[in-house]
């Protein structure tokens, strides 16, 4: 993979990690969000996420990743760009243990490593062209 092209993948992976950490920092000052509470209930914590600048945040790094993703995929093979989204797992527990304060278990951590051994044996194979 080109290093331009490996930007235009990497940009996509990273602008969905950043727009779920948006998501779950608007989520989290919801609260645990009942879907059995009732419909006015569950309508109004619906609005004020509408309204919550993390979530608004959120969804335009979504809407901004899709562009880029269309781009990457333009110019890599989807079998290479699409396990690279993986990159996003490993950028988000590390977020989610910083900014969150989230439990990373050694399971966890392991399973992580495994992400990251496939995604470079995933990156290498398609230098081989």
């Amino acid at each position: 993979m080109k290093g331009a092209d490996f930007v235009w993948v990497l940009s996509g992976v990273l602008l969905n990690a950043v727009a779920q950490l948006l998501l779950k920092a608007g989520a989290a000052s919801a609260g645990h969000i009942s879907v059995v509470a009732g419909s006015s209930v569950l309508w109004r914590t619906a609005t004020g996420l509408a309204q919550h600048p993390a979530i608004l945040g959120g969804l335009v790094c979504y809407a901004i990743s899709v562009l880029v993703w269309i781009v990457a995929l333009s110019r890599v093979e989807v079998s290479i760009a699409y396990p690279m989204l993986s990159i996003g797992y490993v950028v988000n527990a590390l977020l989610a243990w910083w900014l969150f304060g989230e439990h990373v278990s050694v399971q966890r951590w392991l399973g992580i490593g495994v992400i990251v051994i496939g995604v470079v044996l995933v990156a290498r194979s398609g230098s081989n062209q």
